[in-house]
């Protein structure tokens, strides 16, 4: 059930006329999903999410996914017709960062079997591309809400981020709360244009609740 709710949130987050027929590296650049924990542990599958949620560890920004896109709009999924499960060493070293096995398994399944490699080289290159990013500090472990418009929330990204500006990311919410903030690759993890491939997606200010 879970892995299902998984699905239906990515397809939400992206349209599903988006998706295109694609060949295994065969793309243009990627977007790095950056999730906002505490939201996605504030909502139904969250609450029944024991690997991110209900754990010691309290998760600010995290993983949800490396995605390879198209420069013209779209976005391949799903390149191969059978996957074998992610290999627990590389599930093991990814946990840190996308602090689920399910949707490290959903992820390869659905994305990283576009990106042309095997899961260790795509989920080396998911862990390397998310340590290139700084977390501005106002969101290490705030203990009140945030509440930001999306050009703020890009302006602090920007400003601890050389090279990245509101046209290199996008703030997506789910309601009015923050869901996931998208910063957009070349395929050498340098910061570049979204172009169609991420837009902000929130209606008026962002809120972030706090960490648990």
């Amino acid at each position: 059930m879970r892995l299902l709710l998984i699905a239906l949130l990515c397809l939400a987050s992206v349209p599903a006329w988006a998706q295109k027929a694609g060949t295994p590296g065969k793309f243009d650049h990627y977007v790095l999903a950056l999730s906002w924990s505490p939201t996605y542990c504030a909502g139904r599958s969250g609450r029944q999410d024991a690997d991110q949620c209900g754990g010691p560890r309290q998760y600010g920004f995290v993983v949800h996914g490396l995605w390879p896109q198209y420069a013209d709009g779209g976005y391949p999924a799903e390149c191969a017709a059978e996957t074998k499960p992610v290999p627990d060493e590389v599930a093991s070293a990814t946990l840190p960062v996308m602090p689920s096995r399910k949707l490290i398994e959903h992820e390869w399944k659905r994305h990283g079997t576009c990106d042309g490699g095997k899961p260790a080289d795509y989920f080396a290159k998911t862990r390397e591309a998310f340590a290139a990013i700084r977390i501005p500090g106002e969101f290490n472990a705030p203990k009140a809400p945030l509440q930001l418009e999306p050009e703020q929330v890009e302006a602090l990204f920007a400003k601890v981020n050389p090279g990245l500006s509101g046209e290199r990311m996008a703030v997506v919410c789910r309601g009015r709360y923050a869901a996931e903030v998208r910063v957009c690759l070349d395929k050498s993890l340098k910061f570049t244009d979204c172009g169609k491939s991420a837009r902000d997606r929130c209606a008026g200010e962002v809120l972030f609740p706090p960490l648990r």
